[in-house]
């Protein structure tokens, strides 16, 4: 079946344009899917290609009983093109599912290319276009242009906190004499390379860090509207907060045995394998504001890294979003213009699978727009119908981005002691329910939802 006739217009080559655009082609949708990168820049993006990961390459856990491990396999059954290729392009990374950036972005690139009801215009979109349908899914670097654009057609103050990314390094620069192989509890074998300091090396570089150099902000509004997301704060400001704020953060050292001395070290910084080749790994944890050559003195503190090779330094950078309870419904679209419809980290979803699931559910609902068939959202007992829930319904006044989490899921009917169990229990109801809405959706569509082979 297919659509011709009608313009839909997706703005944005992220994850969640990226996922959106192939959903809806998918269904016979014809669709311009715009993306502004390379003509046009960001602070943080290095390459031309959709689906581009900036922050980590790590789409979190892979366990059913972290809400991100379940929000994955609530993604991989309505077929998501984003966790195919996730899939596909996986390294080793202990429980997480980490993937080789490049080869996943460009095989999400190549796959949407390819879509015969796909077309791709590689220029920048200064304001929102008179199509049948638009969904905007410009991310948290949201051009300036457009961002007016936007605020002016929702007629309140847009909203914005600062975001950082981490450093990578080579491989063959990490010093093994002062680091060790394996993963917390030993869950996923060796995947992590582990780099220990006593507590005189951890003081030092403690100390350090907190009297470091960050960036200058004279490229943003103001100092006085520094605001981090907390679930990304950047290493130093995390080590301003005190001495042991880090050892019960990213250089906890619980579950790590060291194995040149049988015991726990005082603190651990934990690389990650950040390409398939594993030549490149990347700091957890160590999303920075400091300037490169501060970056470079404070982290060749830590032993293992004193000659290490960075072949990309963090960096401070500006996310955007809109107020969503105030603007959006519970399909993604936009309360004053039905036409309208918001995907992605635009919207306050924080994080690469949750901005994959905002543009499944947007592209499902603005089908059903489109074809005047009412909306029904997942159920807010799967993870992917309480994040929809969230970005709808939370309160307007101290909306603030939200990763998937197990407290705005629907919790389990009954008292269970056991977290584990209680999870588990809540991960099989969430798939279950998941199914039943899935196959609803497709029969109310029509069509048996079938995603191209690429």
């Amino acid at each position: 079946m297919s659509y011709p006739s009608l313009r839909i217009v997706v703005i944005g080559g992220g994850l969640a344009g990226s996922e959106a655009a192939w959903q809806l082609a998918a269904q016979g949708w014809h669709v311009d899917l715009y993306e502004m990168r390379p003509v046009v820049s960001t602070p943080a993006h290095r390459t031309p290609y959709f689906a581009e990961l900036v922050c980590s390459n790590s789409f979190r856990s892979r366990d059913l009983t972290h809400a991100a491990g379940l929000l994955k396999e609530e993604l991989r059954r309505v077929g998501s093109l984003i966790m195919r290729m996730a899939d596909q392009h996986a390294v080793p990374a202990g429980g997480a599912l980490g993937v080789d950036r490049e080869l996943f972005a460009r095989a999400v690139t190549r796959a949407l290319e390819s879509h015969p009801r796909i077309r791709i215009h590689r220029v920048e979109v200064t304001d929102i276009p008179d199509a049948d349908a638009v969904l905007i899914a410009t991310g948290p670097l949201t051009s300036a242009r457009l961002a007016e654009s936007i605020r002016r057609l929702t007629g309140v103050g847009q909203l914005h906190f600062y975001d950082a990314v981490s450093p990578i390094v080579e491989a063959d620069s990490i010093d093994m004499r002062y680091a060790f192989r394996g993963s917390r509890y030993g869950k996923g074998g060796d995947d992590y390379i582990n780099c220990p300091m006593d507590e005189t090396a951890y003081r030092r570089f403690w100390e350090a860090l907190c009297q470091a150099e960050r960036y200058p902000l004279k490229d943003f509004e103001s100092i006085a509207e520094l605001r981090f997301f907390e679930g990304c704060l950047p290493i130093e400001e995390m080590a301003r907060r005190g001495y042991e704020t880090l050892l019960y953060g990213p250089l906890k050292p619980v579950g790590l045995i060291d194995p040149r001395t049988g015991r726990e070290p005082f603190a651990v910084v934990q690389l990650r394998q950040d390409n398939i080749a594993a030549t490149l790994y990347s700091m957890v944890g160590f999303q920075t504001t400091l300037r490169i050559p501060e970056q470079q003195r404070v982290f060749r503190l830590i032993p293992a890294l004193h000659d290490a090779v960075f072949v990309r330094y963090g960096m401070v950078h500006r996310n955007t979003f809109i107020c969503s309870p105030r603007l959006l419904n519970a399909a993604y679209q936009l309360r004053a213009d039905p036409r309208i419809f918001f995907a992605g980290q635009i919207t306050g979803v924080e994080g690469y699978i949750e901005s994959t699931a905002s543009g499944f559910v947007a592209a499902m609902a603005m089908a059903c727009w489109l074809r005047q068939i009412p909306w029904e959202p997942p159920p807010r007992t799967t993870a992917m119908g309480a994040l929809t829930y969230y970005i709808s319904h939370a309160d307007a006044e101290h909306f603030q981005p939200m990763n998937i989490n197990w407290g705005i899921i629907e919790p389990w009917p009954k008292r269970e002691r056991d977290r584990r169990t209680r999870r588990l229990r809540m991960a099989h109801r969430a798939l279950s329910d998941l199914e039943q809405w899935w196959m609803h959706m497709q029969q109310r569509l029509g069509i048996a939802v079938q995603v191209t082979s690429v």
